[in-house]
């Protein structure tokens, strides 16, 4: 198994949706906002290379929209999905799998393509098998007016209608080597990636966990439906991975790309943080 991050470019967020309830004089330490309170959050997606199969986890924001969408979050930076694709030595039609956590623009936006005289929207990867589940597809295809700004159907039914989409059963994983947490605080059943590698696993942490500043159980997005349950769902995956060791891989963190935990008098906090490939 090889394991290869997919940078694919930096966006921006208001930073009391990112954290919610917590004060602007505590999170802006960590991330510090720009004049309109938005910080930068990357989107970082992952590769996993594997018994014949690559398969890419989440796809970023896309480039689909038009330039008055992409005003309000500030796309920015040199990487996108295609040149980090690319830059592991592989093209879009080599990609055999993309499982996508859950279908918010900022994760799904990125699966779907125009064709080139922009008549058609067509799967990224064509010959991936695309995953999702039943619960939470339903939920994205019939949103709350909740979440309806987050669920795009130009990112959502051509995968449907491309005949390339599958779900995947709770409990039951179609990989070897990836099992899935599925979560219900930040939307219905999203789905986090479990990799075994070398007898360690890594927990892609999707919006559960977007960053390493979100390790605090209170600290926790506006954008969750749930937030809740979200804590609770987010205390059980960090005392797992104290007790386990487990590798947490941070989707939104612009500055650090994985962590690892101990527990503290203070409760679970962050042993020590970096680069994937620092604990690897």
């Amino acid at each position: 198994m090889k394991l290869n991050i997919i940078e694919t470019g930096y966006f921006k967020l208001d930073g009391g949706a990112m954290f919610g309830v917590v004060p602007k004089t505590l999170w802006n330490r960590h991330n510090p906002a720009d004049e309109n309170n938005r910080c930068t959050w990357a989107m970082r997606c992952l590769l996993v290379e594997d018994k014949g199969k690559l398969i890419l986890i989440d796809t970023g924001l896309g480039d689909k929209q038009d330039p008055k969408f992409f005003s309000h979050y500030d796309l920015h930076g040199d990487a996108t999905l295609f040149s980090s694709v690319s830059k592991c030595g592989y093209r879009p039609e080599d990609i055999t799998d993309v499982i996508l956590t859950h279908l918010h623009f900022d994760h799904a936006g990125g699966a779907v393509i125009y064709n080139p005289d922009r008549t058609k929207l067509l799967p990224t990867f064509p010959n991936a098998v695309y995953w999702s589940n039943e619960s939470h597809w339903n939920w994205a295809v019939h949103p709350n007016p909740r979440e309806k700004a987050s669920f795009f159907k130009e990112n959502i039914i051509p995968l449907q209608e491309s005949g390339n989409l599958r779900f995947i059963e709770k409990g039951i994983s179609p990989f070897a080597s990836i099992d899935f947490i599925h979560v219900d605080g930040h939307t219905e059943q999203m789905m986090l990636p479990v990799i075994s590698y070398n007898n360690q696993k890594i927990i892609y942490a999707a919006d559960l966990i977007p960053s390493s500043f979100h390790i605090a159980l209170p600290w926790v997005m506006g954008y969750d439906v749930r937030p809740l349950l979200t804590m609770q769902e987010k205390e059980q995956v960090l005392k797992t991975a104290v007790q386990e060791n487990h590798i947490l891989l941070f989707e939104h963190d612009p500055f650090y790309e994985a962590a690892v935990l101990e527990q503290s008098e203070k409760g679970i906090v962050i042993r020590e943080r970096g680069a994937l490939s620092d604990f690897i």
